[in-house]
């Protein structure tokens, strides 16, 4: 009851920050981010105590024309143990193309794990640093008379440094997790009027329900995405069948509507689609937003060492 108590206390505190006011678009957004968290929380690195694979892929406002926000991203975790410690290590590289833009992110993380024995869970503490290249390749259709000077018109490109941090603690059943993007607010210098990256917070909670068919599962998690002015909030809801397939519905208040299918083959590979349909003005100038997730989970056979007798018979 106390790891349940968790939960709506995490769903409760994500009602409280959130807003329907939506946040620009500085950091892309996932339907699927929760089934692999590992671009948003370092701290999540080696939680599942195998190795990681995750791809994610959005194409948002299919239809809107040339420019529409086009992003991919791909991470890695896996467990370590140097010098005894329970540890975990992480890759993630980030592509968002919108407009005339196109940032690459690629991030390391380092989490320290520590075993609660009193609930049987784990926690993270992850650190994660890495760079963020923005470029801007501007192609205009002046008409005749030449061009303003106010409008950037020739490639730009800035490399920054970006730290993270976060605190991810799962069990069997449930995940909570905490954590702050862009700590040093990187000052982007590619465009005519520079900017920063402001601190990025992410608050994320779920729970497994195993309802009376032991076949079936109940998973409802929230998501809580603000910079302290504005925020994101949402609501997810999933059923699986026989823990191989999965739907559900995820509501982003005031933005989205979603809706999330998948399956995962017997060798453990998982695939995922979502189809999102936006509530704002936007929606009448595009056919909605498509995304794509490819998982997998696995861990390394250790070969057995050759067995030794004592015995001068087997010599």
């Amino acid at each position: 009851m106390r790891v349940f108590g968790v939960f709506i206390g995490a769903l409760f505190s994500g009602f409280l920050l959130a807003s329907p006011v939506a946040l620009g678009q500085q950091d892309p957004q996932f339907n699927h981010i929760l089934f692999n968290p590992m671009t948003i929380n370092p701290g999540y690195a080696g939680s599942l105590n195998m190795i990681g694979i995750g791809v994610l892929s959005r194409l948002q406002w299919v239809g809107f024309g040339e420019g529409a926000p086009l992003t991919n991203t791909v991470s890695i975790n896996a467990p370590i143990s140097p010098f005894g410690l329970n540890s975990g290590v992480g890759l993630s590289i980030l592509n968002d193309r919108y407009g005339f833009n196109s940032d690459l992110g690629i991030n390391l993380a380092y989490a320290a794990r520590f075993k609660i024995k009193l609930i049987n869970g784990n926690l993270g503490f992850g650190v994660g640093a890495g760079f963020i290249n923005n470029s801007l390749d501007p192609k205009w259709n002046y008409p005749v008379g030449g061009s303003d000077e106010a409008i950037p018109d020739k490639k730009e490109s800035a490399i920054n440094f970006d730290l993270s941090t976060g605190l991810y603690y799962n069990t069997e059943y449930m995940f909570f997790g905490i954590s702050a993007l862009h700590l040093n607010q990187a000052k982007i210098t590619k465009v005519a009027l520079p900017a920063r990256y402001t601190r990025q917070y992410y608050l994320t909670g779920g729970y497994v329900v195993n309802l009376s068919n032991p076949s079936w599962q109940f998973e409802p998690s929230v998501m809580v995405h603000t910079d302290l002015k504005m925020s994101k909030l949402s609501i997810n809801t999933l059923m699986r069948y026989n823990k191989k397939f999965w739907g559900g519905v995820s509501y982003r208040v005031g933005e989205a509507v979603t809706g999330l299918v998948g399956f995962e083959l017997f060798n453990g590979i998982k695939f995922g689609y979502a189809y999102e349909f936006s509530m704002s003005k936007i929606s009448r100038y595009n056919d909605g937003s498509h995304e794509f997730f490819l998982g997998y989970n696995f861990q390394l056979k250790k070969e057995k060492p050759p067995q030794q007798y004592k015995s001068l018979r087997f010599l």
